[in-house]
């Protein structure tokens, strides 16, 4: 039986610590850490609150230096925001003065594609995420599930090597929560993207994730790294497998303990 050939690793962190100082003192956030990530792979990160999986994440996206270590993207150090790293956060971040197709053009019109491939480009990503017929509408005017729709529009637009969310649907509501994850899934099973996902749900963990990395309480290090044996396309019906189940039960006991360890 012919086995796939392992997939390239694109992302690197090796030793990534971060220390926080203060007037009353330092605060080690981040232990030295260790992580590959496999392109198109699908990793989703859990832990307690405080335990540095947002940290992380700030650091792969360039928005915060580690204290020691470094990150590499395709064998480059990671050293600020790039375009190769497309970032999702839990907040909606769009620019409210622009409509939904200006937002997604955003990422484009910076780096002067001509308006007609910026609008064909962005309106491709707003079928994608079914925003047609919105286009014209500005955040104000949307629920928080479309300007999530929205921002992830935007964050693919600009065709990252990775994307990178931190508790993008934390906000919202079940149903709609629900249907973002289908959404996303079906877009990364369509795309093929790479995506480093941040969670502290442990039913999306498993449900969207190709692998689960868990985190343990501050300073945070990686405890667990596990494969999800799910198949894709993925449906719902995978919860009520006992793969799922037996998976789920394992990470639920995992967290438990950090979040005690936390809670002292």
């Amino acid at each position: 039986m012919n086995s796939s050939p392992p997939r390239p690793v694109i992302l690197s962190a090796r030793g990534v610590e971060r220390r926080f100082e203060s007037s009353s003192g330092s605060t080690l956030a981040l232990q030295a850490t260790d992580l590959e990530v496999a392109e198109n792979d699908f990793v989703t990160i859990l832990g307690p609150s405080g335990c540095g999986k947002s940290t992380l994440l700030r650091i792969i996206a360039g928005l915060d230096q580690p204290t020691a270590g470094e990150v590499r993207l395709d064998g480059q150090p990671i050293s600020g925001p790039g375009a190769d790293r497309g970032m999702v956060f839990q907040s909606y971040t769009l620019f409210p003065w622009l409509n939904v197709l200006d937002n997604v053009c955003f990422g484009l019109r910076e780096r002067g594609l001509p308006r007609a491939e910026q609008v064909e480009i962005a309106q491709s990503f707003i079928a994608k995420v079914g925003l047609i017929g919105f286009e014209q509408h500005y955040p104000k005017q949307l629920s928080g599930g479309m300007q999530q729709r929205t921002a992830l529009a935007r964050a693919l637009a600009n065709a990252p090597r990775m994307l990178l969310m931190d508790e993008p649907f934390g906000a919202l509501d079940h149903q709609t929560r629900e249907l973002m994850q289908e959404l996303l899934l079906g877009i990364w099973e369509a795309e093929a993207k790479t995506v480093l996902f941040v969670t502290h749900d442990i039913d999306e963990a498993v449900f969207i994730g190709s692998r689960v990395v868990l985190m343990s309480a501050r300073p945070g290090r990686i405890k667990l790294d596990r494969p999800v044996p799910l198949p894709h396309p993925r449906h719902y019906s995978v919860k009520t497998t006992p793969a799922f189940s037996a998976l789920k039960a394992e990470l639920t006991e995992a967290v438990r303990v950090e979040v005690l360890a936390a809670a002292r």
